[in-house]
């Protein structure tokens, strides 16, 4: 038959180079990386005009500083490294949005700058540039910058200019009073850009899942699993939706636990990478000292990310172990 032939030694059958295809998954796809970037800019842009309606000049300045300098630093070293500058596919723009949404409204230009420094050098091209990156860029950056400026990344203000706890800071201390539901979910709240309106995040992951740039799995599993955990350590059910509401749950989920490069490819893997996920983050949120744990329940998981694609890998088919 044609496409096959027998070993003569073995009398066994040999497929011609032809038909022989790489492991699976096996993606067919139009997309370019631009139109991807494109997507997810467009599904984040709800939430970039709410907090620039809720906290005017601060969002927009923080924003377009760290879209900028995002966008400076990789044409800089690509072109440093004497590589193809590749700042238009948009992935930058992407990445320096993201590191705006980590940012608490009042903090200053500068911070802005040295986290899309940190993420687009360090990061990503450092190894490699896109595709290659072992974590999610803005995420590697922010926990940089709650390294080196704790008091600058947890002063939050309200978006009447006051500074206040998150509502799982109260959660977590008992001091102070926990905002209304609604007002959780329009947005109006302290804490970083990103995390503040729900809604607007949720309508941005709506485009993304419509538009299949995104695996809804991932982020649904992740925060179904953060609330199973939450409800195992003895968090009462309200205080659940408050944590499902805040802290970057729904910006992590979404936007940055399914990134492509640092998330598994395999179905069982991306199960346990979400699961893991929600795990860590309502372990820190419980257990740790900190009230927020979404940041580095991802990067933790994106560590992970190889081995548990290789523990997951289906047996190619022919193959003997």
């Amino acid at each position: 038959m044609e496409g096959r032939s027998i070993d003569p030694n073995s009398g066994t059958i040999v497929l011609d180079d032809k038909l022989l295809v790489s492991q699976t998954p096996h993606l067919r796809s139009n997309e370019s990386v631009s139109r991807i970037m494109l997507d997810v800019i467009i599904a984040l842009t709800p939430a970039m005009i709410g907090s620039i309606y809720f906290f005017k000049f601060n969002a927009l300045k923080l924003l377009l500083v760290s879209i900028i300098s995002a966008v400076a630093f990789e044409a800089g070293i690509q072109k440093l490294f004497k590589k193809d500058i590749k700042v238009r596919d948009l992935s930058a723009v992407v990445t320096g949005i993201l590191i705006a949404f980590n940012l608490p409204a009042n903090a200053p230009w500068w911070i802005a700058v040295f986290g899309a420094g940190f993420a687009i050098i360090i990061v990503k091209e450092f190894f490699g540039g896109i595709g290659h990156n072992f974590m999610n860029p803005a995420l590697g950056a922010r926990a940089a910058l709650v390294a080196s400026w704790p008091g600058i990344m947890t002063n939050y203000i309200n978006p009447d200019g006051i500074s206040s706890a998150t509502p799982l800071t109260v959660l977590k201390t008992g001091g102070g009073s926990l905002p209304s539901i609604q007002r959780m979910l329009i947005g109006d709240i302290g804490g970083v850009l990103g995390e503040t309106s729900a809604i607007l995040l949720l309508i941005g992951a709506v485009y993304l899942i419509v538009r299949k740039v995104i695996d809804w799995k991932i982020p649904v599993i992740y925060i179904a699993s953060t609330c199973v955990m939450l409800a195992i350590f003895g968090v009462d059910a309200n205080s659940i939706l408050y944590h499902v509401l805040g802290g970057g749950l729904i910006l992590g989920a979404f936007f940055m636990a399914t990134d492509y490069a640092t998330t598994p490819v395999t179905p069982i893997g991306r199960i346990i990478f979400a699961v893991g996920c929600g795990l860590l983050t309502a372990l820190i949120r419980v257990k740790g000292s900190m009230p927020e744990g979404v940041s580095y329940s991802i990067l933790i998981m994106n560590v992970f990310a190889p081995l548990i694609e290789r523990w997951t890998q289906p047996k190619v088919f022919g193959e003997v172990k």
